[in-house]
This record gives structure tokens, C-alpha cells and sequence, in this order.
């Protein structure tokens, strides 16, 4: 009887197990594996370092959006938010490294301005968060055009290029530990505290469950939500650093990342209604949008097709949290 028993016992232990495992991480080991198998490049420590280098900005991206998505909103700034500390940047350092930090702070005011404008908007004026961040992004857009004329003049000092293309040679094991890597490192390590070991993380989690039920028992429902974009804000001008100093200056530098960031969020299990999700999924959610986006370049899908497949996966991680709020309900 025993003998018969445990194998049963260990059974229900590995669908426990398989249950608690995220379908986007297995997604994400099946998309390394096809990206090992086509190029050898990544299957050295120092090729899935340069990996995570160059998928470092949306993933501080997809971790400050899944702070909005989980209060319930959304906010569609942040790319043209990138654009404008990437411009931004380059107009006020102008090639100078003295100017650098000078230049990383003020672009962060920028952006606390930006966040606040949009949680303010939308927790005080009850304009839909869809809404008013399609006003910012068009308004932040607006700016950056007009600020650098349609063509920035300046360029980028290479200590703020070090950002994003530094990296750390001799490491034992890794070999190689990009500058882009730590800074996602403490970028998600600090999200991650914020969510899941704060006060201000359950009341993000309260309020997008039931926003009603939280304003009744007294929650900072107005101020909540309007750090939750101030955080996207902040995440969107690091994401802008990271990609600036490793791509260079262009004017389309943030574009089509605010969706990028929402599908990868949903993906890593994020309810796009509120009320649930994690920085680990989003994490997961937004490296395996990129390692997908690295397969289809590897294997020569053109733009236009790439741009059609994240269309198509939107679509259907909405889908999939449509019914995962339902089932909730």
C-alpha cells in the first residue's frame, strides 16, 4: 500500500508543480532554444549577455507599465517619453561628458512631470487613462519635435553612451556583464520590492481589483494611481537611457514600445483590467516578446511582418486576459 501511495503523492506534487510554472517561460525556453540552435553566437555566456543588453529597455519598460496595468489603466506616453529623453539628452550634453549627468537629471524631471501630469489627469479629472496618455504621447511627441527642430543636432558623450553599450570584461563564468544588465538588474529587483513587499504594492494590487472597495476602506486610491504613472514615467526615461546609449540618437527611438511593453506585460501574465500580475511575469512577459522579435530577424522575416506578429500577439494576450478576468469574476 505504501509503495502505491507514493508514486500517487508525487504526482500530485509535479501537477502542482507544472501548474505554478508560467506558459511564458516555457514559450521563453522554447524561443532560446530555436535562437541557440540557429545562431552560435548566443550559446556562450557572452552572447546571452549581449542578449539581455539589447532586450534591457523593454524589459524596465514592461516592469514600470505593469505598475499602471495592475491599478487598472493604461499608459501610452512612455514611448514618445523615450523619444523625448533620448532627444533631450543629446540636446543638452551636446557631445560633452561634463554635461552627462546634468543632462540624465533633467530628463528624469521631465519625466516625473510627465507621470505626474498623467496620474493627475486621470486620478483627479477621471479622464480614462487610455485616454489621457494618448493626449501626452502626442503632446510629448510634439515637444521633442519641436525641441530638436525634427532633426537633433546634438549627439551623445560616450559616458552616457557607456550606459548602454559599456560592458565589464574578464568575469569568471560570464565573461562579459554589460553596464545595461546591472541596471536591469536594480531596476527589477527594486519593482520587485515595490509590488511584493510594500504597503504601496498591495494597495496597487487592492485598487485595481476593486477600486470602489479600496476608496471605501479608506486606500489613497488618487495618489496610488498617480505614483503608478510616475513610476511608468521613470521606467520609460530609463528605458530611454539604456536604448539612446546603445542605439544613438533618432527621432523614432521610442516608437511602438508603449504597445511593445503592454503585450509583454500581458504575456508575463499581467490582467490588462487590473488586479493582478507580477514583476517576475513581467520580466518573463517582455524577454520572451524579445527573444521572439530576435528569432524572427534570424530567420529573415521583413519589418512589415514582424510589426504584423505584434499586432497578432496583442490580440491575443488581450484575449487571453479577457479570460482570465472572467474566470476571476
Amino acid at each position: 500500500m505504501i509503495s502505491l501511495a507514493r508514486p500517487t503523492l508525487d504526482g500530485h506534487r509535479r501537477a502542482a508543480l507544472l501548474r505554478h510554472i508560467s506558459p511564458s517561460a516555457l514559450v521563453l525556453l522554447a524561443l532560446l532554444v530555436a535562437i541557440c540552435v540557429i545562431s552560435p553566437l548566443y550559446r556562450t555566456p557572452a552572447g546571452m549577455m549581449a542578449f539581455l543588453q539589447r532586450a534591457a529597455p523593454l524589459i524596465v519598460l514592461t516592469c514600470g507599465q505593469a505598475f499602471v496595468l495592475i491599478t487598472g489603466g493604461f499608459d501610452l506616453s512612455i514611448g514618445s517619453l523615450i523619444t523625448l529623453a533620448v532627444i533631450g539628452s543629446a540636446m543638452i550634453a551636446n557631445g560633452d561628458p561634463a554635461l552627462t549627468w546634468q543632462a540624465i537629471a533633467l530628463v528624469y524631471v521631465i519625466g516625473i512631470a510627465v507621470g505626474l501630469l498623467n496620474g493627475l489627469v486621470v486620478a483627479r479629472l477621471k479622464v480614462p487613462s487610455i485616454i489621457a496618455s494618448l493626449g501626452t504621447l502626442l503632446s510629448v511627441k510634439g515637444a521633442a519635435m519641436m525641441w530638436s527642430g525634427g532633426a537633433p543636432s546634438g549627439y551623445l558623450p560616450p559616458n552616457f553612451r557607456y550606459l548602454g553599450r559599456g560592458v565589464l570584461r574578464g568575469l569568471p563564468g560570464i565573461q562579459t556583464l554589460p553596464i545595461a544588465v546591472i541596471v536591469l538588474a536594480v531596476v527589477v529587483a527594486l519593482c520587485g520590492w515595490l509590488l511584493h513587499r510594500t504597503n504601496f504594492g498591495r494597495l496597487v494590487v487592492m485598487i485595481g481589483d476593486n477600486p470602489n472597495a479600496a476608496e471605501l476602506a479608506g486606500a489613497p486610491v488618487r495618489s496610488v494611481r498617480v505614483a503608478a504613472f510616475v513610476l511608468s514615467a521613470l521606467s520609460a526615461v530609463t528605458a530611454g537611457i539604456l536604448l539612446g546609449g546603445f542605439s544613438g540618437v533618432s527621432v523614432d527611438a521610442g516608437t511602438g514600445f508603449e504597445l511593445q511593453a503592454i503585450a509583454a506585460a500581458v504575456v508575463g501574465g499581467v490582467v490588462l483590467l487590473g488586479g493582478s500580475g507580477s514583476i517576475a511575469g513581467a520580466t518573463i512577459g517582455a524577454l520572451t516578446l524579445y527573444a521572439l522579435f530576435t528569432l524572427l530577424n534570424l530567420v529573415g522575416f521583413p519589418e512589415p511582418l514582424r510589426v504584423a506578429v505584434q499586432g497578432l500577439i496583442l490580440i491575443g494576450a488581450a484575449a487571453v486576459s479577457a479570460r482570465r478576468h472572467a474566470r476571476r469574476i
